[in-house]
């Protein structure tokens, strides 16, 4: 029988999806005292919610990212402890076909992070390219919260009708649906404006989390047209996304200075204003602060009404996770 104690979501996340990114490029054992330290910051500040996933941190590193975040949990003795809430998300792998195979990934989730999962979630939907696997991995989800293996079950990447359909069958089973998390920003709004997927999340009691909240660094305002870019997919987006973004960028500004926050706080606060739960990167204590500076304060409806306008206008979009479903 399910464990029922009460899975605690905060009102906001500072979360480790790009810690995942990190621990595949560059990613050294050096840095773990400043992750530690942004941690830290992070619980103290009550920003509690810490997103992983079973695939951060593969080869020789072997799912650090979750090891690093059931260290940081254990040793951290300071306010706000009882409400930490690790989330991790198990990956749809292709040779992961039956509901043991996911109920074994959970375990071994648990056994990195030192304690059950507060919150597990399916990574990405296998809808678009294999449905008959999804099945039975979603059982295998269902089991480990019959169990009392974890306290709540999320998904991740999935739209409207494979939501509901996910909904239906768990919640035969009384499994509850307790958040989904999507790539949502100034620059990625596509799951809300076009899919409705904010609706359909009130109407099921389904919390939503946004993942990659400052694009990639495009909504922090450090990357200018002019400047040199970073490497690899970062780079890509600047080419491809700065020169139409320059009205969302200057009413960023204009909107950070007027508050006395930065343009990432303001693009956070969007979020936040937006009934979601960001959940951005931090991989020191600078810029886990930074992110805590998005807290404690509510953009206006003027505000929220030119960023939309800025939004809507920019030329090109972030490109849209692939395993999205509809």
């Amino acid at each position: 029988m399910h464990n029922n104690k009460q899975l605690y979501l905060p009102k906001m996340g500072c979360g480790t999806w790009a810690w995942g990114n990190r621990l595949l490029w560059g990613y050294d054992e050096s840095m773990d005292g400043e992750l530690q330290a942004a941690f830290n910051l992070c619980v103290s500040n009550g920003v509690t919610l810490f997103d992983t996933g079973d695939s951060y941190g593969t080869g020789k590193f072997n799912g650090r990212s979750e090891q690093l975040l059931g260290q940081f949990s254990q040793q951290y003795q300071g306010a706000n402890k009882d409400n930490i809430c690790i989330a991790t998300k198990l990956a749809a792998y292709p040779w992961r076909l039956t509901r043991q195979s996911m109920v074994s990934a959970g375990k071994a989730s648990a056994s990195r992070l030192g304690k059950n999962i507060d919150l597990v979630q399916m990574h990405w939907s296998t809808a678009n390219y294999a449905p008959w696997q999804e099945s039975a991995l979603l059982d295998g989800l269902g089991d480990l919260y019959d169990r009392g293996l974890v306290k709540g079950v999320g998904l991740s990447n999935y739209g409207p009708k494979r939501l509901k359909w996910v909904h239906k069958k768990l919640g035969d089973r009384h499994v509850p649906i307790v958040t989904l998390q999507v790539q949502y920003s100034l620059l990625s709004t596509y799951p809300v404006t076009e899919l409705g997927l904010k609706e359909v999340c009130d109407e099921l009691g389904i919390k939503l989390i946004a993942y990659s909240p400052l694009a990639l660094g495009l909504l922090t305002g450090k990357y200018s047209e002019n400047g040199s870019f970073p490497k690899g997919i970062r780079g890509l987006a600047c080419q491809q996304l700065l020169p139409g973004m320059r009205s969302l960028l200057e009413c960023l500004r204009e909107i950070a200075a007027a508050r006395n926050k930065t343009v990432s706080q303001v693009a956070l606060n969007w979020c936040i204003c937006k009934d979601t739960i960001p959940i951005p990167g931090a991989k020191s204590a600078r810029q886990a602060g930074e992110n805590i500076g998005a807290l404690g304060w509510n953009l206006d409806a003027g505000e929220i009404a030119e960023l939309d306008k800025a939004a809507a206008s920019a030329d090109k979009k972030m490109v849209q996770n692939i395993f999205q479903t509809k």
